[in-house]
């Protein structure tokens, strides 16, 4: 009991915030800058709406946490703050005008405002306070909600565009599911499983499914980095691969590929830089062998060298290969490598130096055998240790 009890006040401790001076101080510069913006433009606003109090409101304070500290949140997005901090003001005018500036009104007003943000798909958290802010300061004016909340909150998300963009992030930050564009790995977790995990965890997440999705990827790679410890691609990497050129023909990149039992050769230009790859289902899919009937001997044509002077028929590897190859670093972390491995169907990652110069290849073999060694080793230090 007194372990529960010391780890249900360990609860009320603050976690460590995961992120460096650099990011902090670009989120109190956003702050800053879109505040000042907001309150200087609606200041001047004021007498041409009329204005005669507040051109500007307490929660859109708030909402510049936000919109500047987490941009990525759901409820940063333009149309939760703007479209939350202006329904919910309207909410608040209206409890005003039917249960006055009680404490009911108030209870009410912010029920309703969260009720009206969960149908509107706008949730953001300032809109309570506007609610609330209604009630408390008595707004019987719905033209109130107009201004200054909406302008405020519009303008604040306008210099929230640009500064984000600016400083390197996605703003407006979409919150539709990410598909992974041609020839990039699937994720391992697919978009539909991680919408199924959220229904059943149904409680609301201030961070958007993409950048959930993200996150795991960099924890499972994370992972693999420290079960492969401190192995690179060049201390497991094949150093002699075997690669043909542009112009080399069919029937010897065929040869190659069925005498070395591999499935994919590297391209390479005369400076021994990757240009493509060619592998087995390069061949297949060339259009002469696509009927069934005959097809060893359609196999044979394509693989022959043509004896006339025009053809229409592949000659070379190069007419074949696919030029959107991956590759890899000769320093570049092995554990990077297995989500590659696992979710494109790479038999054969071609490693290149810095100028992209073929040095090495890497297989699944390659890599399952680092794998196995690097736990083996672990499971014995474990052991020697216990």
């Amino acid at each position: 009991m007194s372990n529960l009890g010391h780890s249900w006040w360990l609860d009320f401790l603050p976690g460590r915030l995961a992120v460096d001076a650099r990011e902090r101080w670009r989120c109190v510069g956003g702050a800053a800058v879109g505040m000042l913006l907001t309150a200087w433009l609606c200041h001047w606003l004021a007498p041409q709406m009329g204005a005669t109090a507040a051109w500007l409101v307490a929660p859109i304070g708030a909402s510049a946490v936000l919109v500047f500290c987490v941009p990525s949140s759901p409820m940063a997005q333009p149309w939760a703050v703007v479209a939350g901090n202006t329904l919910c003001a309207l909410i608040g005018v209206a409890c005003v005008h039917l249960l006055g500036t009680s404490e009911w009104a108030a209870g009410v007003a912010v029920a309703l405002a969260i009720a009206s943000m969960f149908a509107l798909r706008c949730l953001h958290p300032p809109g309570g306070a506007s609610a609330l802010l209604m009630v408390l300061t008595g707004v019987h004016e719905p033209a109130f909600a107009l201004y200054p909340v909406a302008a405020n909150s519009m303008l604040l998300v306008l210099a929230g565009i640009a500064y984000n963009t600016l400083t390197g992030r996605r703003y407006p930050h979409g919150q539709r599911p990410v598909v992974a564009a041609p020839g990039t790995a699937e994720p391992r977790t697919a978009a539909s499983d991680l919408q199924a995990a959220l229904v059943r965890y149904n409680q609301v997440l201030d961070v958007s499914p993409d950048d959930l999705q993200a996150l795991l990827a960099e924890a499972e790679v994370e992972g693999y980095r420290r079960r492969m410890g401190r192995l690179s691609c060049a201390d497991v990497m094949s150093r002699e691969p075997i690669s043909v050129d542009y112009g080399t023909p069919l029937q010897e990149a065929w040869r190659l590929l069925r005498q070395r039992r591999v499935k994919a050769l590297p391209v390479i230009d005369r400076a021994s830089r990757v240009i493509g790859v060619v592998t087995l289902a390069d061949f297949m899919a060339d259009p002469v062998l696509d009927l069934h009937d005959g097809w060893v001997h359609r196999l044979q044509t394509l693989l022959s060298p043509t004896r006339t002077m025009h053809t229409d028929k592949a000659e070379a590897v190069g007419q074949i290969m696919s030029t959107d190859v991956r590759v890899a670093r000769a320093d570049q972390p092995l554990g990077e490598l297995v989500p590659l491995f696992a979710s494109t169907g790479h038999h054969h990652i071609p490693v290149v130096d810095g100028e992209r110069r073929l040095v090495g290849i890497i297989t699944q073999s390659d890599l399952v055998a680092a794998l196995c060694r690097q736990d083996a080793e672990a499971a014995a230090a474990a052991a020697q240790a216990s």
